[in-house]
């Protein structure tokens, strides 16, 4: 099967039936061979997210190597998890400092805001705010795409925090974002008492000192700096908030700095990356989340255009802007080679005033260039990638992107974004060599994605395939990188989720089956949504996918809701499919590994220590005929179910007869301890009366990553959850 997401993560292996229609997932492993996963059991597949596709790990079915693999990413998610918790205990008990925030001070200071806030800004202004006037430590991040009004956010914090007599660092990765937030914070806080600094390479060491003396004796309310705000001669009076942009971009010992600060101060971080929501419900209460996804008013879509080089090609679109009164991005990212490609550009534009500003050039002198651009005394600026990070020039509406191919997508994204910050129409211009001379199938496939992510915000969802690892690198920390990497973004990410609330509840996570039990379930008949119902391969694929991400009843009766508006009333296969995983569901509390439910009888296996009352099985298999054993851990309901209905009747009563009396998770040491399985105390005690065992079968866990081949559906697997 053609796919974006080659490698799936997958767990115990499907079998196959032969009672009608059925449709598969293949999949394929190192060494060529295939396993079919019916489309009924695709909650045990999950993208596989940790990188370039074609290099995934792939194992080969039947070896050890994914067991192995697995064990070290829940061993490192345990860690990872006791970690967290650790820091939560911490800032649980520490007492932070609660501002007073003042409505009528606030809203004199949002009228300086020289647009209307999208109700994404407001609400994570809002809940800043609150965390601020909360007493407790705040602790969130803020989450939004280029351009969607972050740095407002920041701006009331501060402003919170120097209307209640404490300072307030601002930490920038770049000297031109530095400089840039400076401008801005200096704009909005003219007609208030503030006094501002910055600590950057653009300063002279006497300014330097000046602002340093200035923190040390309270003098200074804000400060805006490069990572020398981390140093240990920077001393604060009375630091009350720190403000950290686009924190991924700091190295590590800067980060442990960083969660120094934690301790100590309320933190509140903004990033363009974007942070799966998976991942935030992980670390609920350990680290507070907003995410703005709604553009500004009157925000045009940026139009992006993937052409070869040509000296027309420039010159058209140069002159476009220049005759609209704009000023132009030209992006050629090699120093050596800068000063010719001005030269080029000189004579290919007479019409155009050019300057350069690059990383190597002397501090005065790209601070001066950066200032002219900003206040349009030149309209093109030919530059490498340092206005990467939050540079905004509204009147800037067209960059050009030499080697566009030489981008990564985040980057590519990132860049687009410096165009676009007004009601003008933007355009992007992504140049390759001619003829796609030297472009690898990898970056054609990037380009060809920015090209498609021209909708406002659709880069904060589309990139989130390439960024995911990022964002969770920038929650979690590094070190985390390499077991991700092996088993993939959606099953680490499960694992840590499966590890807090274990350690939650005073549970030693289980290494060997590190998350919870799903059945799988066999009504013996089809399972499917048919073509007559829905035609469309891919929409079927997506609606499967959903229907296996469900984790409520009532998110099964949405979905059933939205399956009759789009499609009718479902024919019997979809309703046996909606069934399957509504007992999935109803199930996964019992410890049931497997069921399969024929018209003549049903046969119930258990996963080894399951949570139920031994002794109510033991009273149903002497009590009710139709109660067998048929192993030590598999139960055998012999009775009559002809119809659908009837199949799903009989499951039900039988859970309604175990109950559950037990309450701890089934993997915990309470249920590791010899006599508790259930199936295996009614064996027991079947033995006592003379009955047989077989030996005991292993739990097959987890299968291995496999890569998906063609065969009935041809689509990609969409992200889980």
């Amino acid at each position: 099967m053609p796919s974006t997401a080659s490698a799936a993560t997958w767990a115990s292996p499907a079998w196959t039936w032969g009672y009608g229609e059925e449709e598969f997932l293949t999949l394929e492993f190192a060494g060529g061979d295939k396993l079919y996963v019916p489309v009924s059991l695709l909650q045990l597949i999950s993208r596989y997210l940790g990188g370039d596709p074609d290099s995934a790990p792939l194992h080969k079915l039947g070896s050890g190597q994914w067991e192995k693999a697995k064990r070290r990413a829940m061993e490192k998610a345990r860690d990872t998890a006791a970690e967290l918790l650790n820091l939560y205990a911490l800032r649980a008990a520490r007492q932070g400092h609660a501002f007073a925030a003042s409505d009528h001070d606030l809203d004199a200071f949002a009228e300086g805001f020289g647009f209307e806030e999208t109700p994404d800004q407001l609400g994570a202004i809002e809940a800043v705010v609150k965390d601020m006037t909360s007493g407790k430590p705040m602790d969130r991040l803020v989450c939004g795409d280029v351009g969607f009004g972050k740095t407002e956010v920041a701006l009331r914090a501060a402003f919170v925090a120097v209307s209640g007599g404490r300072q307030v660092a601002v930490l920038c990765p770049t000297t031109l974002l530095a400089e840039q937030h400076f401008q801005t914070f200096s704009d909005r806080f003219a007609d208030f008492p503030v006094r501002l600094a910055e600590l950057s390479r653009f300063r002279s060491p006497k300014e330097v000192a000046g602002a340093l003396e200035g923190l040390k004796e309270g003098r200074i309310d804000i400060v805006i700096g490069t990572h020398k705000l981390l140093s240990k001669d920077v001393k604060f009076k009375n630091l009350g908030l720190t403000i950290i942009d686009e924190e991924h971009r700091f190295g590590v010992r800067q980060k442990e700095r960083m969660k120094e600060l934690r301790a100590e101060v309320d933190v509140l971080t903004l990033t363009a990356t974007p942070i799966p929501r998976t991942l935030a419900m992980s670390l609920e209460g350990i680290r507070d989340f907003s995410v703005i996804a709604t553009a500004p008013q009157k925000r045009l879509a940026i139009k992006t255009f993937v052409q070869p080089i040509s000296d027309g090609l420039i010159r058209e679109a140069c002159l476009r802007e220049l005759k609209r009164g704009g000023q132009i991005y030209f992006l050629h990212n090699e120093v050596e080679t800068i000063r010719t490609m001005y030269e080029k550009l000189a004579k290919l534009l007479p019409e155009a005033r050019i300057e350069i500003a690059h990383g190597q050039m002397p501090e005065r002198e790209l601070e001066h260039v950066m200032r002219d651009f900003t206040h349009q005394r030149f309209n093109v600026l030919l530059c490498t990638t340092i206005i990467e990070t939050g540079i905004d020039v509204p009147t800037a509406n067209t960059i050009i992107m030499n080697r566009a191919d030489k981008f990564g997508l985040a980057q590519l994204h990132q860049l687009r974004g410096r165009v676009g910050r007004s009601h003008h129409q933007a355009y992007a211009y992504l140049l390759t060599p001619p003829n796609g001379a030297g472009v690898t199938p990898a970056a054609a496939k990037r380009l060809e994605a920015i090209q498609s992510m021209e909708d406002l915000g659709s880069g904060f969802y589309l990139s989130m395939h390439d960024l995911e690892i990022r964002g969770a690198g920038e929650v979690l920390g590094e070190n985390q990188s390499g077991e991700m990497q092996e088993v993939g973004f959606n099953l680490f990410n499960d694992m840590l989720n499966s590890a807090v609330k274990s350690l939650k509840a005073g549970k030693e996570p289980d290494m060997n089956a590190p998350l919870a039990v799903t059945a799988e379930i066999n009504l013996n008949q089809p399972a499917l949504l048919p073509d007559s119902y829905c035609g469309d391969i891919h929409e079927r694929l997506v609606l499967y996918k959903r229907l296996a991400n469900c984790e409520s009843g009532e998110e099964l009766d949405d979905l059933k809701e939205e399956l009759i508006d789009r499609f009718g009333l479902p024919p019997e296969p979809a309703q046996t499919l909606l069934a399957v995983h509504r007992l999935r569901l109803e199930t996964r509390r019992y410890g049931i590994a497997r069921l399969d439910v024929g018209p003549q009888a049903a046969s119930i296996q258990f996963v080894p220590n399951p949570p139920v009352d031994p002794m109510k099985l033991i009273k149903l298999i002497q009590t009710r005929r139709e109660y067998k054993l048929s192993g030590q851990d598999r139960l055998k309901i012999e009775k009559s179910s002809p119809t659908l209905e009837k199949r799903v009747e009989l499951v039900r009563a039988f859970l309604g007869e175990m109950g559950l009396t037990r309450t701890a998770p089934i993997n915990s040491p309470e249920f590791s301890r010899p006599g508790t399985n259930a199936a295996a105390s009614a064996a027991s005690h079947r033995d006592n009366v003379g009955g047989s065992l077989r030996a005991k079968r292993g739990n097959p866990g987890f299968s291995r990553p496999g890569r998906i081949s063609p065969t009935v559906l041809n689509q990609h697997i969409p992200p889980s959850r």
